[in-house]
């Protein structure tokens, strides 16, 4: 791995500050668990042998604190838990549990630390172990993000299913005399060695006055009964029959519902407004100003929408450019050493390589989250006490900015976090529950209940940041020699934190991500640099994040220059690719589909992408066809490496959900602002794939990888360029430009 450690030596000081940080901090206090949430008012013959697992003498319950946002994250912690505890899914209750620092996410560092998430040599892995002590001590995140949930939950929670497990046989040794290394479990009970059975609840009184077994020993994979098998998802019949309640289906007694009306030039002010029209419009209970704007308060949600759109503003201008075409503009100018956010990577010297060149501008768009469910949020608050019902991905931030808002000690505010229809991003925000929260301050003793309008919903989104990027490559004799790129964009992370209140110090990572990292150790000569702006709209973290629009630029440029050599698109790729996990996933994609080349066929051709994101190398094939009346995808093959598959058959879910939300945004998707305003206000404006668009989807899941990886994020990267790459296989057309329906037609 000495390449991968080159790489990260000249990227950033975050692993040296990371380890001057771990002897002021002291790494011994940081390996140091939390307090266990549960022991707080721990009802009597209750026993919690940890913040996951609590039993008592009428049921067990398992703590599945990361955000559900139909990712399945909520299904998949039981099981990890329930593998070791030696229970069945059935047997169980399921809670997202309190919102408390003991749940920090352990796995953000692997994101942060400055190494390529495919080195894990002993530097990389000291590094990020000191500075996962570092943000556990300083800023201890429970938060959902970064496909991060399964590496952060894959040790602990099978850990504290076998605490569990070892304290109840510890339990029914005291009981009955009988060693513990005589007893077995299954399926909830303690088995005795004459073939008696005692339940974990019936236990469950005299585990909780005993000191819990901390020395655990974890089941090998080959001996799992859930992990690794299909399994039906715990909330998958309430979703299918349609009882399932999401924040938005919420409802408490004597429940008010509010909206809301902010400036649609993101962040401009409001100079004035004339409610007169609404006021006495049917169900209207009050008007009222709030940061940004006006809320309305009616007896039920459309009443309050009907209102808000019969409200007259006058707004203040947009604190951005107000034209589209002066947003590309100016990231056309921020190539320069002002701007630069990183020379992320630089192997070999591009400058002096040799070969024909090719040369690339390529550009992806501003795009809305836009998921299912609009934000929305319930809240009541009284003297001394705070309720919040909605789902959020970083739920303790939640509590401390309503405690500010409301002034109510954050200490009596409470989360009640909820399954999400959808986030993709768009739940890590805090506006709509800092909005929710100056209404329902405004209306102490009353539950408010607030949601976005579709149309709100759209122009208050903080979308995906646009992307230039900017190529040349290099080929001789039939090899790619060398590869430059260059990117300018937004930085999210500063947009981001900065509406947190928080700052990022050093280089936005995401800028360059799925770029820098891409492990093609065999090609001689590469630099990645990146540029960055504060200046556009405010953004945030969309799916993928950065390496969604930058493995379309890698990889885009990259099939050029293949093409232009005369190599194989495939082949070439598994030459330059010096990573064995990530040669396999090639392999396996290339195998899939008897790959014998790109062109196909009259009008048919197919296209190879490869990305590396969250540590999950990904590779794509798509197959088109071009017809008289457009493109139609015809089929679709993906393989990757996960370290570990928990659920095949949602992993499988994952791969083809990520892909159709690549493909679907890859050919129609964008958001452009005109006087200062999002123009894209719904779904009509911003279509997904429609069905019969939407070809057969195979998937390949590998294990070759060291550490288990998270896959919400992964499959989206490579589905762009592989489409691209095929249109260009089946058409000659090359396209540079995101949504591919403004230069192609899709049928």
């Amino acid at each position: 791995m000495g390449r991968a450690g080159k790489i990260a030596r000249r990227t950033f000081l975050i692993g040296s500050a990371a380890i001057a940080g771990g002897v002021a901090f002291g790494v011994y206090a940081a390996r140091q668990p939390f307090d266990n949430p549960n022991l707080e008012d721990l009802p009597e013959g209750s026993a919690t042998f940890n913040p996951w697992v609590l039993v008592d003498a009428e049921k067990i319950t398992l703590i599945a604190p990361h955000a559900d946002k139909g990712q399945g994250v909520f299904s998949a912690q039981a099981a990890l838990i329930a593998e070791e505890l030696d229970v069945d899914l059935d047997q169980v209750e399921i809670s997202f549990g309190t919102p408390d620092k003991a749940y920090y996410n352990r796995a953000v560092s692997d994101a942060v630390a400055g190494y390529p998430m495919y080195d894990n040599g002993p530097t990389a892995e000291r590094v990020r172990g000191i500075l996962g002590g570092i943000i556990k001590l300083a800023l201890p995140m429970m938060v959902t993000g970064g496909s991060s949930a399964m590496p952060d939950s894959y040790d602990k929670l099978r850990r504290a299913g076998a605490m569990a497990r070892e304290t109840l046989k510890q339990a029914a040794s005291q009981q009955t005399g009988v060693p513990m290394d005589q007893l077995t479990t299954k399926s909830g009970k303690v088995i005795l060695p004459d073939g008696g059975e005692i339940a974990y609840t019936a236990l469950a009184g005299l585990a909780g006055t005993l000191e819990p077994v901390t020395h655990v020993t974890l089941r090998d994979p080959k001996d799992w009964t859930l992990l690794g098998r299909p399994m039906e998802r715990v909330d998958i019949v309430k979703k299918s029959t349609g009882t399932l309640t999401y924040g938005i289906d919420f409802r408490t007694k004597d429940m008010l519902h509010a909206t809301v009306k902010v400036n649609p030039r993101q962040g401009g002010g409001m100079t004035g407004y004339d409610a007169s029209s609404a006021q006495n419009m049917p169900g209207v209970k009050k008007i009222f100003e709030i940061t940004g704007g006006v809320a309305v308060v009616a007896d039920n949600t459309w009443r309050a929408f009907q209102a808000a759109e019969a409200i007259e503003f006058d707004w203040g201008p947009a604190p951005y450019p107000s034209e589209q075409a002066d947003h590309w503009a100016h990231l056309e100018g921020i190539f320069d050493d002002d701007h630069l956010n990183a020379e992320a990577r630089v192997e070999g010297d591009v400058s002096s390589a040799e070969g024909a060149e090719i040369k690339g501008e390529y550009r992806s768009p501003y795009i809305a989250h836009a998921p299912l469910e609009p934000l929305n949020a319930t809240i009541l608050v009284t003297d001394n006490r705070v309720d919040i019902w909605t789902g959020h991905q970083v739920q303790m931030t939640v509590e401390q900015m309503v405690s500010e808002i409301t002034g109510v000690d954050q200490e009596n505010v409470h989360l009640h976090n909820m399954f999400i229809g959808g986030s993709f991003g768009h739940r890590l925000e805090f506006e709509f529950v800092k909005q929710a929260a100056e209404i329902a301050h405004e209306m102490r003793g009353t539950p408010i209940q607030m949601t976005y309008s579709r149309e709100e919903d759209f122009a208050h989104d903080f979308p995906r940041h646009i992307t230039l990027g900017r190529g040349v490559a290099k080929h001789k004799d039939g090899k790619i020699t060398s590869l430059d790129v260059q990117i300018a964009g937004q930085s999210v992370m500063r947009s981001q934190m900065g509406r947190m209140g928080m700052s990022l110090p050093g280089p936005d990572t995401q800028l360059h991500e799925g770029a820098w990292d891409a492990p093609m150790f065999n090609l001689p000569n590469l630099r990645v640099r990146s540029y960055r702006t504060e200046a556009l709209a405010p953004v945030s973290s969309w799916r993928a994040v950065g390496a969604g629009p930058n493995v379309f630029i890698y990889e885009t440029l990259l099939d050029e220059a293949i093409h232009a050599a005369g190599a194989d698109p495939l082949e070439e790729r598994l030459r330059l690719m010096g990573h064995d996990v990530s040669v396999k996933v090639l392999e396996a994609v290339g195998e899939m589909c008897n790959w014998t080349g790109p062109r196909i066929g009259e009008n048919r051709g197919r296209g190879v992408a490869f990305g590396f994101s969250f540590g999950v190398p990904a590779a794509t094939i798509v197959e088109v066809t071009n017809t008289d009346d457009g493109i139609r995808l015809d089929h679709v093959w993906h393989a990757a490496d996960v370290g570990k598959v928990i659920d095949p058959v949602n992993l499988e879910n994952l791969a083809q959900g990520g892909t159709v939300f690549g493909l679907g945004h890859a050919i129609n998707c964008e958001i452009t602002y005109a006087d200062g305003m999002a123009e894209q206000n719904n779904y009509h404006a911003h279509e997904a794939m429609r069905l019969y668009q939407c070809p057969p989807i195979a998937f390949r899941a590998l294990e070759n990888g060291d550490k288990i990886r998270g896959f919400g994020e992964p499959p989206v990267p490579p589905s762009a360029p592989a489409l691209g790459n095929a249109i260009f296989a089946a058409t000659g057309q090359r396209i540079r430009e995101m949504p591919f329906n403004k230069h192609i037609d899709f049928v």
